[in-house]
């Protein structure tokens, strides 16, 4: 599509499912509730590798991908009241239409289009790893960046903060609970912090990676279950002496990990999923482990939430030094060419490798 000053960007894009490559495009229009926005961090996703290399979605062509992204306002519709050209914005990885009758209904904004059509970016439309992108609805899909946060802090709000915090929010961590975070990758780690900071007792944090395990710690996990040393269910349960847990956050892994989870949770405990599972048809459930189906065990899956006001909330707590999610930046990149780069380390991910970021 033509923008209104019009011209050719380019973008790194999904050319068909397994492949990748640059392309060029026109620049995007907006619309007069839209804001054209040029990237100053970016940063992959492991979603991203779902999408292009498992097909998780299906097939995309000549999609341009990435949804995380902190960026300069260049030219804003003429209904948009709160952003101007200039201004930095966080912008988040979910950009639902808010002025939907769904969404009046009560259904969580994420769907207000239908289900996950608040992921529009590499998904529906294309994303950000661009010269230039589109947000619709600018002025409920924007936050301002004040100028005390980094940029590296700010492009880990977009969508590992939010998410990670959203599967303590789902699980409904109460104070003084046990957690176990399933998948401590950038998702898992705020997972973890979010836990601690609606005041778990108990965190236990599953995985391997020490530098994740270390970050882990950091964030206020009090246990680290590892995989490698045998079952994580049974592991939890002679930890917890039998009693499982109250609440399970599942944030990576395969389709049986909702199992394991089921089966590490408490009667009358909650799993929050906030894992993109991205193959398999069937997610299995153990039938003696949810109680043959009446075990008082409460299963959410919910998709990251996005919008200003989440934004806003994010930036509150870095702000004020709640969380620091700048530290699970292990890699530094200069210059969108970096983009395929940052990509490949995301699906290579090395020993060392938690979350790259793109500095343009």
């Amino acid at each position: 599509m033509k923008s209104a000053s019009g011209g050719i960007m380019k973008g790194f894009a999904m050319l068909r499912i397994g492949v990748t490559g640059w392309i060029e495009k026109d620049k995007p229009e907006i619309g007069p509730n839209d804001a054209l926005v040029k990237p100053l961090a970016l940063a992959p996703c492991t979603s991203d590798i779902h999408t292009v290399y498992e097909g998780a979605i299906g097939e995309r062509s000549d999609m341009i991908l990435g949804h995380e992204a902190v960026g300069q306002v260049v030219e804003v519709g003429s209904q948009v009241i709160d952003f101007k050209p200039g201004d930095r914005v966080v912008v988040p990885a979910i950009t639902p239409k808010w002025c939907t009758t769904v969404v009046q209904a009560g259904v969580p904004p994420q769907h207000s289009e239908g289900m996950l059509t608040g992921w529009k970016f590499s998904n529906i439309k294309d994303g950000v790893f661009a010269e230039f992108f589109h947000v619709n609805s600018a002025d409920m899909n924007l936050a301002h960046l004040p100028d005390e946060i980094s940029l590296e802090q700010a492009v880990m709000m977009s969508d590992m903060m939010s998410t990670g915090f959203h599967g303590a929010e789902m699980a409904d961590v109460q104070f003084g609970a046990s957690v176990a975070v399933i998948g401590i990758g950038p998702v898992g780690l705020m997972a973890v912090a979010a836990a601690a900071l609606r005041g778990a007792g108990r965190v236990f944090a599953v995985g391997s990676r020490p530098i994740c395990v270390k970050l882990a710690k950091e964030y206020g996990a009090t246990d680290i279950i590892n995989y490698r040393n045998g079952d994580i269910v049974e592991q939890i349960l002679e930890a917890t002496k039998h009693n499982a847990v109250d609440h399970v956050i599942i944030a990576g892994g395969p389709p049986e990990v909702l199992g394991q989870a089921v089966a590490m949770a408490k009667p009358g405990g909650t799993v929050a999923n906030i894992n993109y599972f991205g193959e398999g048809d069937i997610l299995p459930l153990p039938r003696l482990a949810w109680g043959v189906g009446m075990g008082h065990k409460t299963i959410r899956g919910g998709l990251c939430p996005g919008g200003r006001v989440r934004m806003e909330r994010m930036v509150e707590l870095v702000l004020h030094k709640r969380v620091d999610p700048a530290k699970m930046v292990t890699h530094r990149l200069q210059g969108l060419e970096k983009v395929e780069e940052s990509l490949q380390l995301m699906k290579d991910k090395h020993a060392d490798v938690v979350k790259p970021v793109v500095i343009i």
